[in-house]
């Protein structure tokens, strides 16, 4: 026997027939994209904007006419980084199209043409270039997009975690980016980033260069009724069952937040033979088994923050919601050391997206991180 296809997908793309939703935004990113506007993509993590975007990129419509480049920057630490992490990205999905389009790009990226290497057998420049060898990021920068200027397709190029340029340590990332960017007319961008109020400083605030430069799109989460419905009917596909109750314990518990709904129903279909029936005690018990899953990556995020972060992650969790974390009742309550050294360690925690701040009311992060310190009665 053949096992069902499990339509609940977690990692790489996702096929056009198991996305679940997002009609209309997917519809107003590709109008816009399509319109040569900037987008400037935004929600809490694991929402789904990457999904979202890949989505947007397969529609014939798009990858049939245009060139479509991502780069995910979340890891880099500085502006060299991101040059060599956005050059690697225009590399393999540019100049890996043609043996024109690779010697086209080592013609152009000059600065950087004594570290291509050379692959012998096909011919062709292969892209061998280390961190140290840029040495002038803002003229990489340069060459970079003069070569996507020299493409005979529009390019469409999504950053993710775009607000991570903030915390290089070079002072001026957005305004060599503003500058660069606008005099693009061969490629648009979609800037995705998941600290909402970080983007937006960015983005909507007079004082910074990339103000009002780029169209807003949020994501929120998707709607209980249309995931329910999303979800039954792929069970039923497969001569399987899940009650409501059961989805709709996994919705709340994990805050409609589309990979821990995904994961656990991906989990929920495999294990629900034929004919049988997902209800909540399975859900609840695979719940359990995936807080058990993360176990070590959870104690280890705890290790690398101090005492005083602690206290105040543990004392925001125990109230769930806070307004005012400097209060001297708030602070009282869970002897927090003083209101200053609270609001210090909070600036780290937001940093560390630990926690997050949503109309001035501080929250955890992670339904799943929550879910473990509940368990661990912090």
């Amino acid at each position: 026997m053949v096992d069902s296809l499990n339509p609940f997908v977690v990692s790489g793309k996702i096929p056009q027939e198991y996305f679940c939703d997002r009609v209309e935004e997917a519809a107003q990113l590709e109008k816009s994209l399509r319109n040569q506007l900037n987008v400037v993509l935004t929600s809490s993590r694991r929402i789904g904007k990457t999904a979202l975007v890949d989505f947007v990129f397969d529609k014939p419509e798009i990858r049939d006419n245009y060139i479509t480049i991502s780069v995910d920057i979340l890891h880099t630490t500085s502006f060299r980084e991101f040059i060599l992490t956005l050059g690697t990205a225009v590399f393999e999905s540019v100049a890996t199209r043609s043996v024109r389009l690779r010697k086209q790009f080592v013609t152009i990226l000059k600065s950087l043409s004594a570290s291509f290497g050379y692959d012998p057998i096909l011919n062709v420049p292969t892209f061998d270039v280390r961190l140290g060898d840029v040495q002038n990021p803002e003229y990489t920068l340069a060459e970079i997009f003069h070569y996507l200027e020299s493409v005979n397709k529009r390019c469409l190029v999504v950053i993710d975690e775009f607000q991570q340029i903030v915390y290089y340590p070079e002072k001026n990332v957005e305004a060599i980016l503003r500058t660069h960017i606008q005099k693009l007319s061969n490629a648009n961008f979609v800037f995705s980033g998941s600290r909402r109020r970080m983007m937006e400083e960015i983005f909507f605030s007079s004082k910074r260069p990339f103000y009002q430069s780029a169209k807003a799109l949020r994501l929120e989460p998707i709607d209980h009724d249309i995931y329910l419905d999303f979800a039954t009917n792929n069970f039923e596909k497969s001569g399987k069952h899940i009650t409501p109750e059961a989805f709709t314990h996994v919705y709340n518990t994990f805050w409609a937040v589309t990979f821990y709904i995904q994961r656990i129903m991906k989990d929920a279909f495999a294990e629900t033979s034929v004919g049988a029936t997902c209800d909540i005690n399975m859900v609840k018990q695979l719940i359990e088994d995936y807080i058990d899953e993360n176990d070590s990556r959870l104690r280890e995020q705890l290790s690398f923050i101090t005492e005083s972060q602690k206290e105040l992650l543990y004392a925001i969790h125990a109230e769930q919601h806070v307004q005012s974390i400097t209060s001297s009742e708030f602070n009282k309550k869970y002897r927090l050391r003083s209101p200053s050294s609270t609001q210090s360690a909070s600036i780290k925690l937001l940093e560390y997206d630990m926690i997050t701040r949503k109309e001035k009311i501080y929250s955890i992060s992670d339904p799943l991180f929550n879910l473990w310190l509940d368990r661990k009665n912090v």
